[in-house]
């Protein structure tokens, strides 16, 4: 049973009680103590469908001890179990219908269909709601996977739209906390793949795949949407909409509000979501920019949709949105693309869009996010960053991408649990996403959990084996392990600069190749210079070079170098640990 807000519970509850097919009692030592579960109770018994259950084998009160209460102390949770078995019949009886558990419905367990007594709150506290747990948690999960949306436009340069459009729906979606919503680069990877309903939503781990496509035809769109039940492959609920462009807006909030009630979870409020615009050209910008962002194919689709959320703000200068997206691709340009002198600069731009859109939006988890990466790898200022990254987690505890940049702030910030928890989430909601599994990967590292993060990068390269980092990621674990020739196999694969000469240098100084390891080196200082000063003290520590490890790492931090956030959980520096001048810089960029 839901209870909407202001509505009088009493009232309500009897109403239900009254219209139920059946009224499950959870009897256990508290709900026995209950007024409201004995009052529940009565009224099941009096209407003769009343279904006693003992949560831990204690009697029911005295006027239901007459009815036989199904014994669920030993039940382990199985839902093939005889116990649930039997709970089924005994709904079943007290309906006067035949009932077989776990069966597909177009809108989940109708309120009419159970309701459960008082004393459910005793099982919650034990693992879940008896009605989702025993009727079917997979009718009635609140788990979806938007897919990308079909662009049936006839011109391949409008899949920005309805990619978009299809985002903006899932974010839609993401901001109830009821909901649990697959993220969107797990969800894309099944764009062209021809794989049915139930093999996509178990690779996601979901319930319900929402469907759909677009048509647009000059200031006209056409939106057709369907939610299908991955357990039977049958739509939950299909619709088409057909709207101007500029009603755009409208149509979007309305499928995902439509969605929730398909999946029986009540929006919370049907306010527009924080930092939108009711500007469709600068909507139309954003959508076009967030399509070359994704792209991730080189500084030059960068610079794209850096132009292209310029002229989003210039449409709407309060786009918070907008303003927030301009700040994460500034911050990305500035630290894989920038020279080392033009860091600062770049970075404090970062950090102005960013401020922007705070100011404009403060409950937009994407500008808390935006501010907080371009404080923690721009400025390393782990002080600065924190309530930016607190907020973001709080307003964006759906969001994988916001769990997953969360979750390496708070590993680097030395609070593993923390980091692990995160990452756990962002994975559960993203488990096709390789940035996610090797993000996981340099979580684990950070824990010296070994083992762990060699799987984790092992998965990001499987599902994509051109991902930068991982390669240099697996073979750290393996120098930290003393296997330097199967470390250096690793670098010699990596396609990052910096990680594969870096790693080189530290592979074959272990081996004992002092020439090999003195060119590796030396590339990096004349082919990267200042821009790779972290890795060179990495090179340094590991040498045994103390002194020189410090200095490279003190510039590296004036410089700019974002990998300085890393000093307080790398173990290649476990050497510096208890150096003074090593202390006094975790101390400067607020690790201490």
């Amino acid at each position: 049973m839901l209870l909407e807000g202001g509505e009088a519970f009493a009232a309500t509850i009897e109403s239900c009680l009254e219209r139920a097919d059946a009224v499950v009692a959870i009897w256990s030592k508290a709900s026995v103590a209950s007024d409201w579960v004995r009052d529940e109770a009565a009224h099941g018994r009096g209407r003769k469908r009343l279904v006693p259950v003992s949560l831990d084998g204690c009697e029911p009160p005295l006027g239901f001890r007459q009815y036989h209460a199904l014994d669920f102390s030993r039940w382990r949770g199985d839902r093939k179990a005889q116990e649930i078995a039997s709970l089924v019949r005994g709904i079943a009886a007290v309906r006067g219908a035949e009932m077989e558990p776990r069966q597909p419905a177009r809108r989940g367990l109708s309120r009419r269909a159970l309701l459960i007594g008082g004393g459910a709150a005793a099982l919650a506290a034990g693992g879940g709601f008896l009605a989702w747990t025993i009727l079917g948690p997979k009718r009635a999960s609140n788990s979806v996977a938007v897919l990308p949306f079909a662009n049936l436009s006839g011109d391949a340069a409008q899949s920005y739209f309805s990619d978009g459009l299809s985002e903006e729906v899932r974010a839609a979606l993401a901001r109830n906390p009821r909901l649990r919503v697959a993220a969107p680069t797990s969800s894309a990877s099944f764009r062209e793949s021809g794989e049915d309903a139930k093999t996509i939503a178990g690779r996601l781990g979901v319930a319900f795949l929402l469907e759909g496509s677009v048509r647009r035809s000059g200031d006209k769109v056409r939106i057709a949407a369907d939610l299908v039940d991955a357990k039977t492959g049958f739509s939950a609920w299909s619709q088409s909409f057909e709207r101007r462009l500029d009603d755009i807006f409208a149509v979007q909030s309305e499928i995902a509000r439509t969605v929730v009630e398909a999946l029986s979870v009540r929006i919370s409020s049907d306010a527009p979501p924080p930092g939108g615009t009711a500007n469709v050209a600068a909507f139309d910008a954003l959508l076009r920019g967030r399509a070359l962002f994704n792209s991730d194919v080189g500084e030059e689709s960068d610079r794209a949709a850096l132009a292209q959320y310029d002229a989003a703000i210039a449409a709407d200068p309060n786009y918070a949105a907008a303003h927030a997206a301009r700040s994460r691709v500034l911050a990305a340009m500035a630290a894989q693309y920038g020279k080392a002198e033009e860091h600062d600069r770049a970075f404090r731009k970062a950090v102005e869009s960013a401020r922007r859109a705070v100011a404009i939006a403060p409950d937009l988890a994407e500008a808390q996010l935006a501010l907080g990466y371009a404080l923690f790898a721009g400025r390393v200022d782990f002080r600065a960053a924190a309530e930016p990254y607190r907020r973001a987690r709080e307003l964006g505890r759906g969001d994988a991408d916001i769990l997953l940049l969360s979750a390496i702030y708070s590993a680097r910030a030395g609070r593993g649990d923390e980091a692990r928890q995160a990452i756990e989430r962002a994975l559960a909601r993203d488990p096709l996403n390789p940035r996610t599994h090797r993000a996981a990967g340099s979580i684990h590292y950070a824990s010296r959990r070994f083992p762990e993060a060699i799987a984790a990068a092992r998965r990001a390269l499987a599902l994509n084996p051109g991902i930068a980092n991982a390669h240099a990621a697996i073979g750290n674990v393996l120098v930290m392990t003393g296997k330097m020739r199967e470390a250096r196999a690793e670098y010699a694969l990596e396609s990052n600069p910096s990680f594969r000469l870096a790693g080189l240098a530290i592979a074959e100084w272990g081996l004992g190749n002092r020439a090999a390891a003195a060119a590796a080196l030396a590339q990096l200082r004349s082919e990267l210079g200042d821009s790779a000063l972290y890795q060179q003290g990495q090179v340094l520590a590991m040498r045994g070079d103390k002194d020189g490890a410090i200095a490279a790492l003190v510039r590296g931090r004036a410089a700019g170098d974002a990998g300085i956030t890393a000093i307080g959980s790398d173990p290649m520096l476990e050497a510096l640990r208890e150096e003074p001048r090593f202390l006094e810089l975790r101390k400067a960029i607020g690790l201490a």
